[in-house]
């Protein structure tokens, strides 16, 4: 639910942060918020959306009060669906049951630090969706090598560059388009992408954790990668679309180019020409294959009725609650 009327109020900002059984981090990071943004002219209300936690929330983790946060709403989810998901339906909810001007997605594991949040308040004009951009990552070695091979892939077959994650803020209005876009249940960076909205991005360091350590693992990885690549699933189908093809017609020059030597020279080897084309057909029969692959998953895709995230959110929501309201 959006508000777009001119005003010279302070600027209400709803902050979204998913969680899974990371209550005290969480804790600890809203103390830090509230207490960066005590100085500050915004209206700032918490919507964390518990992602499937096992572990019980004790209200006296948090402060009995805050002095600039207005009030924390915890929206419980039925199962446990993952980060991205857990994003695209606390935006579904914002835009239905949430009046405000801007939302500012982020973890809650003090790796999107407060001072960075700041820096997004800022930059915000209510034009442009602002992205933090990171410069590196504090994960080991090998993890830091398997990401480094999702970019490369992520930009060979999307043509796009990895750069942001989910610290972003994004002006309300732009909610009701991406909340009716399906990709945003597979990735929400991707969706707002793909939905061609504008877009900046900032620098901004990362921060540490605040405890524990991070549950982003090979797993985890591989289907976030490949979550992110299938929001551009059409781009992806055109462009191996067109290898397919490239590799058919080089394939099929091959095999005239076998032909054409075997009868107009003497450079032939006995054998060498049948063996030669023999292969070269297998592989044109193989990227033929592919390329049929390609176009029919393409047009079948185009025919599903997709999930909508506004529409279909509820599924998922178990209940949500007040746990606090400023006065």
């Amino acid at each position: 639910m959006t508000d777009n009327s001119p005003r010279d109020s302070p600027i209400r900002v709803v902050l979204l942060i998913p969680l899974r059984d990371d209550w005290g981090s969480v804790a600890e990071l809203v103390r830090r918020l509230d207490e960066a943004i005590s100085a500050q002219p915004y209206l700032v209300q918490l919507l964390l959306v518990d992602d499937g936690s096992i572990q019980e929330f004790q209200p006296s983790d948090f402060p009995p009060r805050f002095f600039a946060i207005r009030g924390i709403r915890i929206l419980r989810l039925r199962r446990n669906l993952g980060h991205q998901r857990a994003i695209a339906i606390g935006l579904a909810h914002i835009e239905t049951n949430i009046v405000c001007d801007a939302i500012l997605v982020m973890d809650g594991d003090g790796e999107d630090t407060p001072a960075g949040v700041l820096e997004l308040l800022h930059a915000f004009t209510g034009k442009v969706a602002i992205f933090a951009k990171r410069s590196r990552r504090t994960e080991s070695l090998d993890f830091r090598l398997l990401y480094q091979v999702y970019k490369l892939l992520h930009r060979l077959l999307t043509g796009i560059k990895v750069q942001v994650g989910n610290f972003s803020i994004l002006p309300s209005r732009y909610l009701r388009a991406l909340v009716v876009t399906p990709e945003l249940w597979n990735h929400y960076a991707a969706a707002v992408f793909r939905c061609g909205l504008p877009i900046a991005t900032l620098p901004i360091r990362r921060g540490r954790r605040i405890a524990g350590t991070s549950k982003m693992n090979f797993v985890a990885l591989t289907v976030h990668g490949i979550s992110a690549i299938s929001v551009f699933g059409d781009v992806v189908g055109i462009r191996l679309l067109g290898a397919s093809v490239a590799g058919s017609l080089l394939a099929a020059a091959g095999i005239a180019i076998v032909i054409a030597i075997r009868l107009f020279t003497n450079r032939a080897i006995p054998g060498w020409a049948t063996y030669s084309t023999g292969a070269l057909a297998v592989i044109l029969i193989q990227f033929i294959t592919m390329a049929s692959s390609f176009t029919f998953a393409f047009l079948a895709n185009r025919a599903n009725l997709s999930f909508v995230p506004v529409r279909d959110y509820e599924l998922f929501v178990d209940r949500f609650e007040d746990i606090y309201q400023h006065g």
